[in-house]
């Protein structure tokens, strides 16, 4: 037989107390007008019994079940964004929440049950993201649901969480040029004349933007542009034996995202050549294998985290916050960069602690 679960009035006949200031108390009520005792009392009462409160009768009358829906496409099942759902699980036990986390692999209909499965459950609102930064369809929602949109955009819902792209881009262009790096500068992963008129993502077009504004303050030209459509290890690899079988007179390799640089770092020991002594690299997203790369890569990392304790923030948030929220990507300096000519002394390593090395 099921033990019989305990309720308020249980524990507010323990503490000597109406069940009305029993609730007062466990609920923190900021002014009880009651005695520090009788807190005290109450509290230990609720743990001597093993007390849990029901939330059932609490949404009820609160119209509130403290649960968030994550939807994403495959945030929980990739390691590239699961970062995403770490920040965000952290922000909602920390708020007294708990989150339904629910993957559609990008499938519409999959989406489609998900919100319903979600709404069937009354969940308080919905964090919608994405592994890669894009714009996502949102199926039609009732009136007043609380949405933000988590590396992700949606023309019906405003409140968005964004990585700063444009700031680390031209960021990444400053460290080559602290140290000392004028030209010999390759782009790896993107030509602009090659993929004119195409279109990757918001993000992207960011991160570009931003690494091209800040060539063009320093009056900086890059030697060669390499383009290819998925960045991966083993086009970065491509790209950068081609690169020197032209002979190409490089100093340094910009490489839009790790994949790219583990790639190229490839290429480059094939070829004899060593980072930084030879050429520096530096990159972007800070993927978990940067830091094992001898020499440890450079690179900005995503704020994957940071993002999504700030999605809970702003869906509890008690009025919508509307419009982008952009996240800073940090650089996480490693040794792929060396200090030549003019170079200021850039630092060449971080210390070991922290999570990102």
């Amino acid at each position: 037989m099921s033990k019989k679960r305990v309720t308020l009035a249980d524990v507010a006949r323990l503490a000597g107390l109406s069940p009305t200031a029993a609730s007062m108390i466990l609920t923190g009520r900021p002014d009880t007008r009651l005695s520090a005792e009788a807190h005290a009392r109450v509290h230990a009462a609720a743990l001597e019994l093993g007390y849990r409160p029901n939330l059932a009768a609490r949404a009820l009358r609160t119209d509130k079940t403290r649960t968030i829906a994550f939807i994403s496409d495959v945030v929980a099942t990739t390691r590239f964004a699961n970062g995403l759902i770490r920040g965000t699980l952290e922000a909602a036990d920390a708020a007294g929440h708990v989150v339904l986390v629910l993957e559609t692999g990008g499938e519409p209909a999959r989406e489609v049950q998900a919100i319903e499965a979600a709404l069937d459950r009354q969940v308080d609102g919905f964090i919608f993201a994405a592994m890669r930064a894009r714009e996502v369809f949102v199926p039609a929602l009732p009136a007043a649901t609380r949405v933000v949109m988590l590396n992700a955009t949606s023309r019906h819902h405003p409140v968005c969480i964004l990585p700063d792209e444009f700031e680390a881009g031209g960021a990444a262009v400053r460290l080559l040029h602290d140290a000392g790096i004028r030209d010999g500068i390759a782009l790896i992963g993107h030509n602009q004349m090659v993929e004119q008129g195409l279109f990757r993502s918001e993000t992207v077009s960011r991160r570009l933007s931003g690494i091209r504004t800040e060539m063009a303050r320093f009056g900086l030209d890059f030697v060669a542009e390499e383009s290819c459509w998925n960045w991966e290890a083993r086009n970065g690899y491509e790209l950068v034996c081609g690169l020197l079988e032209r002979k190409v007179p490089l100093t340094a390799l910009l490489c839009l995202n790790d994949r790219l640089a583990f790639g190229a770092y490839q290429a480059l020991g094939e070829a004899g050549l060593r980072i930084p002594a030879d050429m520096s690299v530096v990159s972007f997203d800070n993927d978990e294998l940067a830091a094992d790369l001898r020499p440890g890569l450079t690179t900005f990392a995503l704020p994957h985290e940071e993002m999504g304790r700030e999605a809970v923030r702003l869906l509890l948030a008690p009025k919508s916050e509307l419009g982008e929220h952009l996240i800073p990507m940090t650089a996480t300096i490693r040794q792929s960069i060396a200090i030549i000519g003019e170079g200021r002394g850039l630092v060449t390593e971080m210390p070991r602690p922290s999570r990102s090395n």
